[in-house]
């Protein structure tokens, strides 16, 4: 039996992540808006009607930036973050990108469909998908079923700690200048916070003194991390977004 099988791309995700560095490794912990940009012939309204009754949907999407790696070599085992980056364990009790079948499954909060500059959109808020990323299908959240109250989640019990986000006095006033010309709204000022808060480091990475570069939106950021913080150290403006 062949194990090909032939799968749509209905639309391409257009969100403020520009780089896979950064990126918050779960669906709604940043409340990030973005919208899915959808193809003929699934860019028709007909397609959503009803869908506006439902607060959130279910994104399946394609990882499609993958280093390249060998198809028929069968990796069982994976590092996830979640343990520090050094701990093994089986691929299928995790949600690491490198799997048989580079599918990712995320419920995002549906916010609208509207046709824009010719292109019928699809907003979303909380997605964790990378600019640019194939969507293979939408499907609406089922509070009765999919909310299991009970469930229990392993190693990812708990919601990641939250660090305090500090901008040194140079950042702070490059900021205020995009801010004042209107390069940086408010909105995507608060979603940066957010993403750097979570800490978007490797888990096995701890020095305090290196400086890290993070692509969001129409921004190149430089931060430094300790313990209890993250230090914006600059903020440039790299051009146009989505």
């Amino acid at each position: 039996m062949s194990n090909l099988l032939s799968i749509p791309m209905i639309g391409v995700m257009r969100s403020p992540y520009k780089e896979k560095f950064g990126i918050p490794r779960q669906p709604n912990l940043v409340e990030v808006e973005s919208y899915i940009e959808m193809f003929a012939p699934y860019d028709t309204e007909q397609a959503f009607e009803g869908l506006d009754a439902f607060s959130h949907i279910w994104l399946l999407w394609q990882f499609h930036q993958n280093k390249a790696q060998d198809k028929t070599t069968f990796r069982a085992q994976v590092r996830p973050p979640r343990l520090g980056g050094n701990e093994k364990i089986g691929v299928f009790a995790t949600r690491s990108m490198y799997r048989p079948s580079p599918i990712g499954l995320s419920v995002v909060k549906f916010k609208r469909v509207v046709r824009e500059q010719g292109q019928l959109r699809v907003y979303v808020q909380g997605s964790d998908l990378l600019d640019g990323t194939p969507v293979l299908d939408i499907k609406p959240y089922i509070a009765y079923s999919d909310a299991i109250v009970d469930a229990q989640s392993g190693y990812a019990m708990q919601a990641p700690v939250l660090k305090s986000v500090i901008w040194q006095p140079q950042a702070l006033a490059q900021q205020q200048v995009y801010v004042e010309q209107t390069l940086l709204l408010e909105q995507t000022l608060n979603e940066l916070e957010q993403v750097l808060a979570l800490d978007p480091r490797p888990a096995y990475q701890h020095d305090p003194e290196r400086v890290y570069g993070l692509r969001f939106a129409a921004f190149n950021i430089r931060f430094q991390v300790d313990e209890q913080s993250i230090t914006v150290v600059e903020i440039q403006w790299v051009g146009n977004d989505i």
